[in-house]
C-alpha cells in the first residue's frame, strides 16, 4: 500500500478546490483496490470502500469516509492517461516480478459497451500487454481503430521492460518495425504467419517443406498439434 501511495502522489488532476472532500490519492487507492477485488463498474467500487471501509481507514485518512460512485467517476475523467500509466506500470514494477523467459502476449480488443451511437461515439480500442505467469496485464494503449494497432504497438512497447521475455503477436502485428522493436529491447518473439505477408510466408513454408522431406535431420524444431480440444505431446516433425 505504501508503494501504491508513492507512486499514485504524482498524478495531478484539475480538481476545482470548492467542494473538494476527498483527497486524490484515497481515490485512486480505493479504485485499484476496488478493481483488484474485482469491482468493474464506480459503484461496485463504492460497494468496496464502504464494505472494507474499516481497513481503509488504518491506511488512509478518511475524513468524510468513502467517495460515491459519482466521485470516482468524474475524479477519473480528469487525469491524464499518460502520467496516470506511467505511475501504475512504475508501481506494477514494484510489486511484480517479470521473469525471463515469460510469455508476454500483446493483443488489440474492443471494450464491450464502450460505444455511444445516440452521440455517433465509436467503441474504444485497446492493445494491450499481457503476462502470462503472473497472470497480469502490464500495460494498455488507446487506439482510434483496429487499423491503427500497428502504430500503437511501438509505443506500447517502449512503456515495457521485456528483455528476455517471448513477445507473442498476432498477424497484425507481424511487421518489420515491430520485430525491430522486440528485438532491440533484448526480448525474443514469436509472430502469427498468413497468406497475407506474401513472399515471408511461402519462403517459411519451403524451409519447413525441405526440412519435412529430410526428416528434420539438421534442424532443432520441435511442434505441438491441437485437434478438437486436444492437445497432443510436442515431439520432432
Amino acid at each position: 500500500m505504501g508503494d501504491l501511495m508513492a507512486h499514485f502522489s504524482k498524478v495531478s488532476v484539475a480538481r476545482k478546490e470548492q467542494g473538494k472532500r476527498h483527497p486524490l490519492i484515497n481515490i485512486i487507492s480505493i479504485a485499484i483496490i476496488g478493481v483488484i477485488c474485482g469491482a468493474d463498474d464506480w459503484v461496485s467500487i463504492e460497494e468496496v470502500g464502504k464494505e472494507k471501509e474499516a481497513w481503509f481507514r488504518k491506511l488512509l485518512d478518511l475524513p468524510h469516509g468513502i467517495p460515491s460512485h459519482d466521485t470516482f467517476g468524474k475524479v477519473f475523467a480528469w487525469p491524464d492517461p499518460d502520467e496516470f500509466q506511467g505511475s501504475f506500470l512504475a508501481w506494477i514494477k514494484e510489486v511484480a516480478e517479470i521473469t525471463t523467459g515469460q510469455v508476454i502476449s500483446i493483443d488489440g480488443k474492443t471494450v464491450r459497451r464502450s460505444h455511444g451511437r445516440v452521440k455517433g461515439k465509436k467503441p474504444l480500442h485497446l492493445v494491450s500487454a499481457w503476462a502470462s505467469a503472473n497472470a497480469l496485464a502490464i500495460g494498455q494503449r488507446k487506439i482510434e481503430d483496429k487499423s491503427n494497432e500497428i502504430t500503437a504497438i511501438p509505443e506500447l512497447l517502449k512503456l515495457l521492460d521485456i528483455r528476455g521475455c517471448i513477445v507473442t503477436i498476432d498477424a497484425m502485428g507481424t511487421q518489420k518495425e515491430i520485430a525491430k522493436a522486440i528485438l532491440g529491447q533484448e526480448a525474443d518473439e514469436a509472430l502469427a504467419m498468413k497468406r497475407n505477408q506474401g513472399r515471408l510466408y511461402e519462403d517459411i513454408r519451403h524451409l519447413f517443406k525441405v526440412d519435412r522431406e529430410d526428416g528434420f535431420k539438421g534442424s532443432p524444431f520441435d511442434h505441438a498439434q491441437t485437434v478438437n480440444g486436444r492437445s497432443l505431446a510436442a515431439s520432432p516433425w
